[in-house]
């Protein structure tokens, strides 16, 4: 098996257990350990988690609380100005956090669909939506970086919360998502992410660390440009913060990684 389909299996391992297990001390949050490893003994939960990247305790409220897993690194539906009617697409939607959010602002005119290639999340997602009575939206199994599973020209709005820096191929995932838009700026992409102060060389990748949300991540400069060869303008980092610090091996403080959370617009040209 390639690394890139160990990496994949991996990812898809980890988010099967947080979601059977139904709560945080997981995937990418600043105060956990995100795929390498489940601390069980952790005493954050998804609302604490959700509240340190940016959603409130209002909109948390308004949801489903079995959603709310402490997955993201921010909130792109606080930033995307989605409107009544609106058709958006949230990638890696896990067990609905932002679809949900996405689907009371769209109302019955509108409508969002959640991707994700996790079964365990879809059936949690599915589950959630069926129990509170969401019935304008959809989830929907698919690899972002291979094909993401809506039509071109299709969506208003797509989401994605701590999610690309997981893929490998993130040029693909932007294409992916640029295809999906609808076109002439009518279409546009507002996601956070993780990237870094210094990328790690291929040959040491860890595994474990890719699925940290950390491996896998790239400058924000790299970050930007892979947008826009994929076809994006008006590109915009519309909130950026300080995310964790990821200590050097030989405990050189002077090149410890530095990872910071950033929330992006773009829109399809």
């Amino acid at each position: 098996m390639s690394k890139q389909s160990q990496i994949k299996e991996r990812v898809k391992e980890q988010y099967g257990k947080i979601a059977l297990r139904g709560d945080s001390g997981s995937c990418c949050s600043p105060s956990t350990n995100c795929c390498g490893t489940i601390d069980n003994n952790s005493s954050a939960s998804g609302i604490d988690i959700s509240k340190t990247v940016g959603y409130n305790l209002k909109e948390l409220d308004s949801i489903p609380q079995s959603s709310v897993l402490g997955l993201g690194c921010g909130n792109p539906t606080a930033f995307a100005h989605i409107k009544t009617g609106d058709t958006v697409v949230d990638l890696g939607s896990g067990a609905g956090i932002d679809v949900f959010l996405a689907s009371n602002i769209v109302k019955d005119k509108g409508k969002v669909i959640g991707i994700d290639m996790t079964d365990s999340m879809l059936d949690k997602a599915r589950q959630n939506a069926k129990q509170y009575g969401y019935s304008n939206v959809e989830f929907r199994k698919g690899d972002v970086e291979v094909k993401i599973p809506v039509d071109d020209n299709y969506a208003d709005i797509v989401i994605s919360n701590c999610v690309i820096n997981l893929t490998e191929n993130k040029l693909d995932t932007f294409k992916e998502i640029f295809r999906t838009l609808k076109p002439n700026k009518k279409g546009k992409m507002v996601i956070s992410d993780l990237v870094t102060s210094k990328e790690i060389d291929r040959d040491s990748i860890n595994i474990s660390n890719w699925c940290s949300c950390i491996d896998g991540a790239l400058t924000k400069e790299n970050y930007l440009n892979t947008i826009r060869q994929a076809g994006f303008v008006d590109i915009e980092i519309l909130d950026e913060r300080l995310y964790s610090e990821v200590e050097d091996k030989n405990n050189n403080d002077a090149n410890n990684r530095k990872v910071t959370s950033i929330t992006i617009k773009a829109y399809k040209s």
